[in-house]
């Protein structure tokens, strides 16, 4: 099969980049007055203004021809129809079915999966009701005040990225806290200061097998029976998201309280399934629909817009852009709102773990660049800290600037100070600063002309930096729901140009064998195994030092 790079759409998309590279954005603005409204568009609670980026309506022209030429909306289609398009594990690829609160069918395998999936949410919202009531009891007969989420990947960055994103929302009563690291660091410090008789444990993991969070379950067990005494109150104070009834028995936990999900909910696509269980502990099960809601909402828009009027579509059309024509090797997220703190790490995994791929679906060594480093950070901490990279550094660094009309904590002037900076940031990337006028500016402010000769090339800025706006009224659980599925089928636009499986994660599996092989060789003090010489060098160290 041929790669993307030897189509039409392709090579008319390197000719049309050596013609535009070098054409500023101001003057595209100059040309056309209603570029901005031509170029924003609006679905679910999110306004996406794309204007400020270095293309034409011919570039979005050709980008929509390679879209059409690598059948985008077929393999959309075949998404949402419950097709696997997983294929190196088999699978659907269905977290849109989670949020379908249109309840249409979806069928796998013939079976319409919306049964299922209504009744695990029926469960949690009851079990939910349960111990944000205080009606669910802990073995000494206290209701629960403190959660703890132990899992890893996207067993614990989603969950703890909503949790954080909707702070204003959460219980007063009931607080819940996230265990990820196998470094017992982070469960000591987690359950410092916790009661085990008031603390309730969600342990999610498919297979019920997976070593981190397994550690950190019984080591969170030993840590509420040293207290507790009684192991039959396992049942109380563990509960299981899991698809191993016969792991989470043997673990003490009821599986009444097991809540299930399926082999078509990718890990770092599950925080829409009982993976989102300590979500709506947290903020309430009618928040956690909202959340549904915001995401199925932008779900039908991807799935019906024209790609020319497409937010998710533009978006990854945006990036192929930039990475495979323009030499982009990053691309940043920056949100203009604290609860959004850890969305770029979020994202990280969301990107980075799906397009992070040296072969094509068909097994093809690719010969262009896939999946972006995804970085950022929240607000002007980021601008104090690495804006001056993409302001002044050497490379091309696209970023998406994100912002809601409305704090939550609306302090004074403090969000009209926040969102100047806000609105400052892309126009200063995009306008930047002429040697003449930091020249000029420097004379005015009555510096001496030889000084100001000297440093205006260092405070010159080349501007012409891409940067996509996006704005919502106020981050709600239904705009967070939109915003996070609107990446995920950004995520999805790109994987299909580049003609990768976004679903699977075959990268992270190398180092865990590796891990388990030396895991046995710490153990036994001695290094047994074949390992190259650094390797084998630390290993002696380390354990010389343990002993």
């Amino acid at each position: 099969m041929s790669l993307v790079t030897q189509t039409p759409q392709w090579q008319a998309l390197e000719r049309h980049w050596q013609q535009l590279k070098d054409t500023r954005m101001g003057d595209l603005f100059a040309a056309d007055p209603q570029r901005a409204e031509r170029m924003t568009l609006s679905a679910a609670g999110l306004r996406v203004d794309y204007s400020k980026n270095r293309i034409t309506q011919e570039t979005l022209d050709l980008l929509c021809d390679l879209a059409g030429a690598v059948d985008l909306p077929g393999w959309t289609r075949r998404m949402f129809a419950g097709e696997p398009i997983n294929n190196t594990e088999q699978r659907s690829v269905l977290h849109v079915a989670l949020r379908n609160r249109s309840n249409r069918p979806i069928l796998v395998d013939g079976t319409d999966v919306m049964p299922a999936v209504n009744a695990v949410l029926d469960r949690m919202e009851t079990f939910v009701e349960q111990v944000r009531a205080g009606d669910w009891k802990g073995y000494t007969g206290r209701p629960i005040t403190d959660v703890v989420n132990i899992g890893i990947g996207g067993s614990n960055l989603g969950p703890k990225m909503v949790c954080t994103a909707l702070g204003p929302y959460l219980s007063d009563r009931l607080r819940v806290h996230f265990v990820s690291n196998v470094d017992g660091t982070h469960l000591v410090e987690t359950v410092r200061g916790l009661d085990p008789a008031t603390t309730l444990f969600v342990v999610a993991s498919k297979t019920f097998t997976t070593q981190e969070t397994m550690t950190n379950a019984e080591s969170a067990r030993a840590w509420a029976l040293a207290s507790l005494g009684d192991s039959a109150a396992v049942a109380r104070h563990f509960v299981a998201v899991s698809t191993n009834g016969q792991k989470v028995a043997e673990f003490g936990i009821d599986t009444a309280n097991m809540f299930g999900f399926w082999d078509w909910v990718g890990g770092r696509y599950s925080l829409w399934s009982a993976i989102g269980l300590p979500i709506a502990l947290a903020v309430g099960f009618d928040r956690f629909k909202e959340l549904l809601e915001g995401a199925h909402a932008m779900d039908e828009h991807f799935s019906t817009a024209d790609i020319r009027e497409n937010i998710p579509a533009l978006l990854g059309l945006l990036g192929i852009w930039y990475a495979n024509f323009a030499g982009a090797r990053t691309h940043a997220v920056l949100p203009y709102d604290q609860y959004l703190r850890y969305l770029p790490a979020y994202l990280q995994q969301g990107d980075m773990e799906s397009n992070g791929k040296r072969v094509t679906r068909e097994g093809v060594a690719v010969d262009y660049t896939t999946g972006p480093v995804v970085w950022g950070e929240a607000g002007t901490d980021g601008q104090h800290a690495f804006y001056q990279l993409i302001h002044q550094g050497t490379q091309l660094i696209p970023a998406d600037f994100i912002g809601a009309i409305h704090s939550q904590n609306e302090l004074g002037d403090h969000h009209l100070k926040f969102m100047a900076n806000y609105f400052a940031q892309t126009e200063a990337l995009m306008r930047g600063r002429t040697y003449d006028e930091a020249l000029a500016e420097m004379l005015a402010a009555g510096m001496p002309d030889e000084r100001a000769r000297f440093l205006a090339n260092h405070r010159t800025f080349p501007g012409n930096k891409p940067t996509n706006s996006i704005l919502m009224e106020r981050l709600t659980p239904y705009t967070l729901g939109a915003l996070i599925a609107m990446y995920e089928h950004r995520i999805f636009t790109q994987g299909v140009v580049w003609g990768v499986n976004s679903f699977d994660q075959w990268g992270v599996e190398l180092g865990k064998q590796l891990a388990g092989v030396i895991l046995k060789e710490l153990e036994a003090g001695a290094v047994s195994g074949e390992h190259d010489g650094s390797t084998a060098a630390l290993l002696e160290h380390f354990m010389q030092r343990r002993t």
